[in-house]
């Protein structure tokens, strides 16, 4: 093993690391390079594996580069160095942490003089019921769960402020809250205060007409974790700008926390003064993407444990996560309804209970979905004619392909078998019952089929 710390060649590893960094940084951008890949140092090389291993100061910085980057760090080094085969990511040794500044070692907050409140105790606004265990991960929005987490930790975060970006109901106000009732867990005589920005600019318009404007500086900056809830609503008030510039320079200034939120990236708020802008930007921005249908399964398997209310069918489950698509809310206000009417009525849960029920909801998220977009997402993906389609070839090659449209036509509109089979070169209705049972029994009994057919459906409904 070669350790680079210690090794003559030690220069010539960093030179290129210098090399292969300058590169990554034209092609992601000076933020992404400036957050996550700049940090990275080339740490032991293993002659016989070829194995070079990379460094990051923290576990969660290496999971998150790891999850994104490992295989593009390892081309770039395999073309800088021919002898490297591969990587692995990691955060640097515990050795290490004396050499690194004193700021990333866990530092509880010190006490200080409590800030005059109008309500009782140290969590202004918070929600107790929204915590990091209540809300379900996945791949749309497993970035900004585990840069919350860090945020909430004793320790001091690598980054602040924290940026969340999510659209309406996609669950941004939820992990703020969660935040906020983690970070009270580990510090318990933090002053923390929740705050929609909409709040905070009628309290501060508030406090000048009552000429107290000095009084509402003094107690918001006495806080020692900030939470403000969808910051697009201070767009083009300047004085609230200037005023939550000012706080944002103290609460960082101070060694404290910020955390906002809001439905775009900062570099998209119109009419925001520069000076803000760039104190929003320079922490980390987490976006949180639409919940993809695997999330959407997840959560409400989560909720329907939460209320046991009795069992849903799983056809139930599979009819509101492919449905009810646009936010997480909506989802869980219709099984919330759907749930509740079932009680009240003393029914089942049944699809048709469900269809009835949230006839409206279904209508607003049903995005219409075409055979002739199935069938051409279906030939782009197996790459096929899209004349196969409707041609009469019996070559497993097209034939699978083509079984597999059918399936999606009957999964993802409401035609009925003999209208799909027209669209398929006007074949009988049998031949797509037959081709629907085929798929469905074989993605029971293939995981590459049932792969096939995941990352279509995914394709289709995003």
């Amino acid at each position: 093993m070669i350790d680079m710390s210690d090794s003559n060649g030690a220069a010539d590893w960093a030179a290129d690391w210098n090399e292969i960094s300058e590169g990554l940084r034209k092609d992601l951008g000076a933020q992404i390079h400036t957050q996550w890949i700049r940090p990275i140092r080339p740490g032991s090389f293993e002659p016989g594996s070829g194995m070079l291993n990379l460094h990051l100061p923290s576990e969660f910085s290496a999971n998150w580069v790891r999850e994104r980057f490992a295989d593009r760090l390892a081309l770039a080094w395999k073309i800088v160095r021919p002898e490297v085969r591969s990587v692995t990511i990691a955060a640097a040794p515990r050795e290490a942490d004396a050499a690194r500044p004193r700021a990333l070692s866990p530092q509880p907050i010190a006490p200080a003089p409590r800030p005059a409140m109008s309500e009782t105790g140290n969590r202004i606004s918070l929600d107790p019921s929204q915590v990091f265990t209540g809300f379900i991960t996945g791949q749309s929005n497993v970035l900004a769960f585990n840069a919350a987490q860090r945020m909430a930790a004793m320790e001091k975060p690598l980054f602040s402020p924290l940026y969340l970006k999510a659209a309406t109901g996609q669950g941004k106000t939820h992990l703020l809250h969660a935040i906020g009732n983690a970070f009270a867990e580990v510090n318990p005589g933090a002053r923390i205060c929740y705050c929609p920005a909409e709040k905070f600019m009628n309290d501060f318009v508030s406090a000048i007409q009552r000429g107290d404007s000095m009084a509402f500086k003094a107690r918001l900056r006495g806080f020692d974790m900030l939470l403000v809830d969808d910051i697009q609503f201070i767009i083009g008030k300047n004085s609230t700008q200037e005023e939550f510039l000012h706080t944002i320079d103290a609460i960082l200034g101070g060694g404290k926390r910020l955390v906002v939120t809001s439905d775009r990236a900062p570099q998209a708020l119109d009419g925001v003064d520069q000076r803000l802008l760039s104190r929003l930007a320079m922490g980390l921005v987490a976006d949180i993407q639409p919940a993809d249908i695997e999330l959407r399964r997840a959560i409400i398997t989560a909720r329907i444990e939460t209320m046991r209310m009795g069992e849903v069918p799983e056809e139930v489950i599979e009819f509101l996560a492919r449905t009810i698509s646009r936010n997480v809310r909506e989802l869980v206000g219709g099984l919330n309804k759907l749930m509740a009417y079932a009680q009240i009525t003393g029914q089942k849960v049944t699809l048709p209970l469900a269809e009835e029920q949230l006839s409206d909801l279904l209508s607003a998220n049903r995005r219409r979905i075409t055979i002739d977009e199935i069938q051409r997402a279906v030939c782009q993906f197996y790459k096929v004619d899209r004349s196969e389609m409707s041609s009469k070839r019996r070559a497993r090659a097209v034939v699978r392909p083509r079984q597999v449209a059918m399936y999606l036509a009957k999964v993802l509109t409401p035609r009925s078998y003999p209208e799909i089979g027209r669209k398929f070169g006007g074949r009988d209705h049998s031949t797509v019952i037959h081709a629907v049972r085929l798929i469905e029994d074989l993605r029971t009994r293939d995981a590459d089929m049932d792969g096939d057919v995941r990352a279509l459906l995914q394709q289709l409904e995003s």
